[in-house]
């Protein structure tokens, strides 16, 4: 559903090209795309006549962004919100995610996406990126919410190792594996009004072989689809590969020629120089997940490092199972401070950096740059109006509205979230779910299926 709507008397941080901020602005959206946004004083006179017919979205005391872009979740895993804490990753996903995810059923994916898509609508999310299973209900759950994600089936040949945080957890073959992968994608790529878009999900190098990958991308080149994949989330993961093989996750993944396609890899946390080398030169995309990658121990990668080698990076919650929320306002200052206290130097990742990495930085990772991450003439109207009539965000007019989003502000201070100028909530009010019903489906659903695992479980 395409809208037209008019925002007046807002404070715009449009994060285009020229990185402009304007205190009073006017956002005019015909159709779903903004056709202007800027003074209202220089509206264009055949914009300026159409106003009156078009609807208002009160702006005053409001700060106007582009929609955040979760670059890498496993949304439906919000249903094992708080199961498995302070726990070391291998054993976070061997004891606890791989045992409980075994009972999933397609329901369950369909409501924990439902449960992970009203969080991040209430937290400034527009798009997501998810890898997982069943993913045919997570799609449905995203068509009827109306936020915009880039979904992938999650894969592998190495059954054995497979499953978890996306991982495929089938022991068919890795034929099957991509068929099922180039299915998903071929049935629901383009699909809600273009809001869908898919790709291939290989889980990770060491549930996946090279064959397998090479395979994957020959696929993906078929489809005229991009790849998800995790690559080097930690440290023992590249111990055990260059063990194994005697080359670095990222030099693996790339003797197989899956970074000859457009990739977007997860993690990259346990990242060389010449890694970092490897995907510029292949332009691949990273999703970067501080807090995640902080709760399990993981490490930091290296985005400065990153960013100064001109990859493109953009942020991600990871699976609210390991973070423990979907909040990207959130993950947003965590991606500030983890930077400025692991390097030591609080000029590192600013804050202006880690707004770009959660708009423009995660639009580019999905493929999608063209058409959102910006608030911009012939952009699709992905907006979100944060409400800075709080103590914490006062005073603001002293202040660099960016740095005051990243350092001050959180995901509750979202009151209105536009996809393609459709409103999904306004006033902390969501237009297209039924949040109480999600949250008890939610809680049922989670005691059945922690209950399997653990036996008898007590509130």
């Amino acid at each position: 559903m395409l809208s037209d709507l008019v925002i007046e008397n807002v404070a715009v941080i449009t994060m285009d090209s020229e990185q402009r901020t304007v205190r009073d602005a006017t956002i005019v959206v015909e159709s779903g795309v903004v056709i202007y946004v800027g003074p209202a004083a220089d509206l264009p006179e055949g914009v300026s006549e159409r106003l009156g017919q078009m609807p208002r979205l009160p702006g005053r005391g409001r700060i106007a962004i582009p929609g955040l872009v979760n670059a890498h979740t496993h949304a439906a895993m919000a249903l094992f919100r708080g199961y498995a804490d302070d726990l070391m990753l291998q054993e976070w996903l061997t004891t606890k995610i791989f045992p409980i995810e075994a009972g999933l059923t397609p329901d369950d994916v369909y409501w924990g996406t439902l449960l992970a898509c009203a969080e991040m609508i209430k937290s400034g999310t527009t798009c997501f990126a998810d890898m997982y299973f069943f993913m045919d209900e997570a799609a449905r759950a995203v068509e009827e919410s109306g936020i915009r994600a880039s979904l992938s089936v999650g894969m592998g040949s190495m059954a054995e190792n497979a499953g978890g945080s996306g991982g495929p957890g089938r022991p068919d073959g890795f034929g099957a594996a991509l068929a099922r992968g180039s299915d998903f994608c071929e049935r629901w790529n383009g699909a809600a009004g273009g809001r869908i878009t898919t790709m291939l999900g290989p889980h990770a190098p060491y549930t996946c072989s090279l064959p397998f990958l090479s395979a994957t991308a020959g696929r993906a080149g078929e489809l005229g689809v991009g790849v998800h994949i995790h690559i080097s989330e930690t440290f023992r993961e590249a111990d055990e590969m260059r063990s194994a093989y005697g080359i670095s996750p990222v030099e693996y993944v790339e003797s197989s020629g899956l970074l000859d396609l457009p990739v977007l890899a997860a993690h990259c946390v346990a990242v060389s120089d010449g890694d970092i080398d490897i995907l510029a030169r292949h332009g691949v995309r990273v999703a970067h997940n501080p807090g995640s990658n902080m709760k399990l121990a993981s490490g930091a990668a290296p985005v400065q490092k990153m960013l100064s080698a001109g990859v493109a990076v953009g942020l991600g919650t990871d699976g609210a199972a390991s973070n423990n929320n979907l909040d990207m306002v959130e993950e947003m200052r965590l991606a500030g401070l983890l930077h400025k206290a692991t390097l030591l130097d609080p000029t590192a990742v600013p804050a202006r950096v880690c707004l770009e990495m959660a708009t423009r930085g995660g639009a580019a990772c999905l493929g999608l740059d063209d058409d959102i991450g910006s608030i911009e003439i012939g952009k699709r109207a992905d907006i979100v109006l944060l409400d800075f009539a709080a103590p914490h965000l006062s005073p603001a007019g002293i202040a660099d509205l960016a740095s005051h989003i990243v350092y001050s502000a959180c995901g509750a201070d979202v009151s209105a979230v536009l996809v393609d100028g459709r409103v999904l909530m306004e006033d902390r009010r969501l237009t297209t779910l039924d949040e109480s019903a999600i949250m008890a489906e939610a809680e049922a659903r989670a005691l059945r299926l922690a209950g399997r695992v653990d036996g008898n479980r007590t509130q």
